[in-house]
């Protein structure tokens, strides 16, 4: 790679996930060149939800869905969802070209593409614009975090899985070197870019973010540069305001002063490069296979819950 489950137990699988997305064909202008994909369950309600999901490198939408299991949280808690795909033409591994200046910024490029593609679904299907969600594993973080940047009065909400920091890089090498943890700008220059990226003055996104401690493709330095670049943003403090272990992981979250929790980090000790899976059991969701591995905890369905799609 760019080298909730309700009390009763309910489970996805493989099979279940297969090529259940939908071609969105007509979606406005496409400055990134960009195909899209949707999965919209039988009787969504009106106002529901909307999930964008970002793939990772060589990988494809359905790939993806069917590891991460989102379609399967769709039919749960009446969610639509959004599948942004990335074509060979734009970039050999499949990545989301979140470091290139024509791809990075607002009103241009792979941001654009997708800005309509969520403009046309949010249109077609009644979405509560105010429950517009985003999430993306390695270059999909990193272009997760790109929007978030770039188009914050869009989001309710981000989560970051293996991502880097938005504008940490702008060339294919400075982006490698970032993804080895090396060279990044300062905790004020990310800032400054984070603030620079819209005029938006606030409320900001909430924001999740996982990473794996032995991930050896994106250094776990990025996990942690992004979040001093939020809790700026956000006006947090460097201390959490809970620590507690999941799932044997460690969470960190960080609330403000009503007691809202606006981030949450999830550690996910010793795992590589990848999404956090649980397939098996209760809370399971989705299959294992190329970054998307089984750790006994479902990314997933904790993402969905700090969005509040649960309670929904």
């Amino acid at each position: 790679m760019f080298n909730l489950m309700d009390p009763s137990g309910y489970m996805g699988g493989i099979n279940s996930h297969k090529d259940r997305l939908v071609d969105l064909k007509k979606f406005g202008s496409n400055p990134g060149a960009l195909k899209a994909k949707t999965y919209i369950p039988e009787d969504l309600p009106s106002d529901a939800p909307l999930v964008v999901v970002l793939h990772g490198s060589d990988q494809t939408a359905n790939e993806y869905n069917t590891g991460a299991g989102w379609s399967d949280i769709a039919d749960l808690y009446g969610v639509a969802l959004l599948f942004p795909e990335q074509q060979r033409m734009n970039n050999l591994m499949l990545s989301f070209n979140w470091f290139e200046p024509a791809d990075c910024h607002r009103g241009a490029g792979e941001p654009l593409s997708i800005l309509n593609m969520i403009e046309k679904v949010a249109s077609d299907h009644g979405i509560d614009r105010q429950r517009i969600f985003i999430t993306g594993l390695s270059s999909g973080g990193a272009m997760t975090a790109v929007m978030l940047a770039t188009y914050p009065e869009i989001f309710a909400g981000g989560a970051i899985i293996a991502g880097l920091p938005y504008g940490s890089a702008d060339t294919l090498p400075a982006a490698l070197l970032r993804m080895k943890g090396l060279g990044s700008p300062t905790a004020q220059q990310l800032e400054t870019r984070l603030r620079d990226a819209s005029e938006h003055e606030g409320p900001w996104p909430t924001l999740s973010v996982w990473h794996g401690s032995g991930d050896h493709t994106v250094n776990s330095s990025n996990a942690k540069a992004i979040l001093r670049q939020w809790r700026a943003l956000h006006d947090l403090n460097q201390t959490p305001s809970s620590i507690h272990t999941v799932s044997g992981y460690p969470r960190r979250a960080w609330s403000d002063d009503e007691g809202r929790e606006l981030i949450e980090e999830f550690s996910i000790t010793g795992m590589d490069h990848g999404t956090p899976l649980k397939t098996h059991g209760k809370n399971s969701f989705g299959s294992s296979g190329d970054y998307m591995l089984e750790v006994n905890i479902s990314s997933t369905h904790h993402i969905a819950d700090f969005w509040g799609l649960s309670a929904a």
